[in-house]
């Protein structure tokens, strides 16, 4: 685990890494633990455009896609006693990094996974996962976010752990525990 997480109180932490590494899974386990609100990124845009991200990603192209889950982000984000998990592209943008590593309160996670496990995780759900079907640019896309996931506070290798193991690390990470 590496770590460069500000001091001070954490209020809200915020799960980052590439599709299957756990953040939905992992993430309303630690809201749980901690008594906090969970908000999964994607399902806020997905109630509110009334569509799902692969059909937004279709109709809309992933540049709009991007820019509509930033304002979501930097809508959302700053709430108290809050685990947020971001989709797995959000990273990229550089106003989104920004907002969530200098948020005050705010510890950013990044759930690393090797392209392997999110391949055995993640297979069989190409329909609902945009990213996951552009077999072509998978591995440049994994390469291109992997050093984007690890500016997080702390990156948490998961791959070989349950997810109350990680929920453990999150929590430790945190100071939480």
């Amino acid at each position: 685990m590496t770590a460069n997480a500000k001091s001070g109180p954490h209020r809200r932490i915020v799960l980052t890494g590439f599709m299957g590494s756990g953040k939905t899974t992992v993430g309303p386990l630690v809201a749980a633990r901690l008594g906090w609100k969970f908000l999964d990124v994607d399902d806020v845009i997905e109630a509110e455009a009334g569509a799902t991200i692969a059909e937004l990603f279709a109709s809309h192209g992933e540049t709009a896609f991007r820019e509509r889950e930033h304002t979501t982000v930097a809508r959302v984000a700053s709430g108290d006693a809050l685990v947020l998990a971001l989709g797995g592209g959000a990273i990229e943008r550089p106003e989104t990094r920004d907002l969530l590593l200098n948020l005050p309160g705010t510890l950013v996670v990044h759930l690393e996974v090797e392209l392997a496990t999110t391949l055995a995780r993640c297979r069989g759900t190409e329909r609902v996962r945009p990213i996951l079907a552009d077999q072509a640019n998978l591995v440049s896309r994994y390469q291109k976010r992997l050093p984007l996931y690890r500016m997080a506070h702390v990156s948490i290798p998961v791959d070989a752990l349950t997810p109350e193991q990680a929920v453990e690390a999150i929590l430790v990470a945190a100071g939480l525990n």
